[in-house]
C-alpha cells in the first residue's frame, strides 16, 4: 500500500515540500501527458484534490456553488443588457447573488455578528462557531464576476459545467486569489497552447515568488512574532518602528510571493494569470499605492461596486459616499473585526483627502510624497495585523515612546539578527533591479541562480516550522 511519509501529511500550499515534491510532479505529469480535450478535467480533478488535502469537509460548497451559478447562467444565456431582463431572469441573477454572498457572509461573518448584537443589546445569542472555508472570499468574487457580466450580457454563457467548474477552482489561485474574472480565462478555458517559452517563464516566476516568499516573507515574519511574544509594552521605540518594516516587508513578500507563484503555475498550465502586484512600496501617494497593490482585488471593487454605484459621475458628494462604501466593504472583506473596518477606513479619510486636495501638493514634492506614503501605508499594517484595540494602542504607545531612547539594547540585537534580510527587502520591494533580472534568467548565468534559490528554499523548508500564508485567513 502506497503511503505517504508522515512529515509530508500537512497543509498544502506552494511553500511546502508536499506540494513542490510530490503535487507538482504527479500533476503537471498527468497534465502534459493527457490530450488537450482532457486537460480541463485533469485540472479540475487537480485542484479539487488540492483543495480537499487541507479542507475536504467544505468542497461540497464549491460543488454547490458550481451547480448554483451554471443553472443561474443557464437562465442568464441570452446574451442583452441587465436593463432588458425578463422578471424571471432577475429573480434569478438575485437569487444566485444571495446565495453567493448569503455563503460568504454566513461562513465569515456570523460570529462577528452575534458577538456584537450579544455587546450592544445584551442578549445571550450562541455563535455556532463555524470555520471559515479555505478560499471562501476569493472565489466568492470570482464566481459572482461571472454571474454579473453574464447579466451584464458582457460574455457568453458557459454551456459546459466542467468548464466552469475548472475556472472557479484552478488551483493556482482558488485559494488566495489573484482574483481572476471569467472573461481573463474563458478563451483558455477552451483552447490553450503549452509551450517550452509559457513554461520556462512559468518556472522563473515561480521561483521568484517562493523564494519571496520563503526567503524574505518567513524571516521578517520571525521578528514580527517576536515582538508578539516580547510584548509590545516592553519594547523601545526603535524597535517597534523595526517591527513595522518588518510586518510592512512581511506582508508584502508573503503576499505579492503567492502571487507570483499562481501567475508561474497559470503560465505552465497555458494560462495569463493578471498581475496583482507592481511594488506598491515606490507609490507617491495612497491613491497610487492601490492601483500597485492587489490590483486584481480593487479592480473587482471599482467594477462591480464604484462604478455600478455612480463612481465620481453624480456629483462631490455622491463620489465620497460611493468612496465610503467601497472602503468599508474593502476593510470588512478583509476580515470579519473592527480593525478591519477601521483599515479600510484609515484608507476612505486619506484617499478622499488626496482626492479632495492632497493629491496635487504630493505630486509636486517628491521626497515629502514618498515619506508621506511609506509613512501612512507602514502605519495601515499596523491597524490590520493588530486585531485587539487595546494592544494597538499599547504599540501606538511605543511607537512615540521617546522615554525608551535611553535603552534600545533590544532594537540592536533584532537589527543585528534580521538587518541584512530587511535590506534585501527594502531593495527587492523597488523595480531597482527587476529590469535587470529579466535579461539574465534565461542565460546561463540566470538559470544557476534560479536553481540555487530553489535549493536555498528547500533547505529553509526541511527546517522551518514558521510557514503561514497571510491573505490564506481572508
Amino acid at each position: 500500500m502506497f503511503v505517504l511519509p508522515s512529515s509530508l501529511c500537512v497543509e498544502m500550499v506552494f511553500s511546502s515540500l508536499l506540494f513542490l515534491f510530490w503535487f507538482i510532479p504527479i500533476f503537471f505529469a498527468l497534465y502534459f501527458l493527457c490530450p488537450a480535450k482532457w486537460r480541463n478535467a485533469v485540472l479540475f480533478l487537480g485542484s479539487i484534490v488540492f483543495y480537499a488535502w487541507g479542507e475536504p469537509a467544505y468542497l461540497i460548497l464549491i460543488f454547490i456553488s458550481i451547480l448554483v451559478n451554471y443553472a443561474a447562467g443557464l437562465g442568464l444565456r441570452k446574451e442583452i443588457a441587465g436593463s432588458g431582463r425578463s422578471t424571471s431572469e432577475k429573480l434569478i441573477f438575485a437569487f444566485a447573488m444571495v446565495f453567493d454572498f448569503g455563503m460568504l457572509i454566513v461562513f465569515k461573518y456570523t460570529g462577528f455578528f452575534v458577538d456584537n448584537i450579544n455587546g450592544l443589546l445584551g442578549t445571550s445569542l450562541r455563535d455556532p462557531g463555524l470555520t471559515l472555508p479555505l478560499g471562501i472570499s476569493f472565489y466568492t468574487f470570482q464566481i459572482a464576476s461571472y454571474v454579473i457580466d453574464l447579466y451584464r450580457g458582457k460574455i457568453k454563457c458557459e454551456k459546459n459545467p466542467l468548464t466552469l467548474g475548472t475556472y472557479l477552482v484552478m488551483f493556482p489561485q482558488l485559494i488566495a486569489g489573484p482574483i481572476v474574472v471569467y472573461s481573463q480565462v474563458s478563451s483558455r478555458l477552451h483552447e490553450r497552447r503549452i509551450t517550452m517559452d509559457k513554461v520556462s517563464s512559468g518556472i522563473t516566476t515561480f521561483i521568484l515568488g517562493l523564494s519571496s516568499k520563503v526567503l524574505i516573507a518567513n524571516t521578517v515574519g520571525a521578528l514580527w512574532n517576536d515582538l508578539e511574544d516580547i510584548g509590545y509594552e516592553r519594547i523601545s521605540m526603535p524597535l517597534a518602528w523595526l517591527g513595522v518594516v518588518a510586518f510592512t516587508l512581511q506582508i508584502y513578500f508573503d503576499f505579492n510571493g503567492y502571487s507570483l507563484m499562481a501567475i508561474g503555475l497559470g503560465e505552465m498550465l497555458g494560462f495569463d494569470i493578471p498581475q496583482n502586484f507592481d511594488h506598491p512600496y515606490v507609490s507617491r501617494s495612497l491613491t497610487e499605492f492601490w492601483r500597485r497593490w492587489h490590483m486584481t482585488l480593487s479592480g473587482w471593487f471599482r467594477e462591480y461596486v464604484y462604478i455600478p454605484l455612480g463612481g465620481n459621475r453624480k456629483g462631490k458628494i455622491r463620489t465620497y459616499v460611493n468612496l465610503f462604501i467601497v472602503w468599508f466593504l474593502t476593510g470588512f472583506w478583509h476580515g470579519a473585526g473592527w480593525n478591519f473596518i477601521c483599515w479600510g477606513l484609515f484608507f476612505f479619510v486619506f484617499l478622499s483627502l488626496e482626492k479632495s486636495f492632497l493629491k496635487d501638493f504630493l505630486d509636486r514634492h517628491s521626497i515629502v510624497s514618498r515619506i508621506y506614503a511609506l509613512l501612512l501605508i507602514g502605519l495601515s499594517w499596523m491597524i490590520f495585523a493588530i486585531t485587539d484595540f487595546a494592544q494597538l494602542g499599547v504599540y501606538a504607545t511605543r511607537l512615540v515612546a521617546f522615554t525608551s531612547l535611553s535603552n534600545c539594547n533590544d532594537v540592536i540585537y533584532y537589527a543585528r539578527n534580521y538587518g541584512v534580510v530587511i535590506a534585501l527587502g527594502c531593495l527587492f520591494s523597488t523595480p531597482v533591479f527587476a529590469k535587470r533580472f529579466e535579461k539574465v534568467w534565461r542565460k546561463p548565468l540566470g538559470i544557476v541562480l534560479q536553481l540555487a534559490l530553489l535549493f536555498i528554499c528547500v533547505c529553509f523548508l526541511a527546517d522551518a516550522s514558521y510557514n503561514p500564508f497571510l491573505y490564506f485567513r481572508f
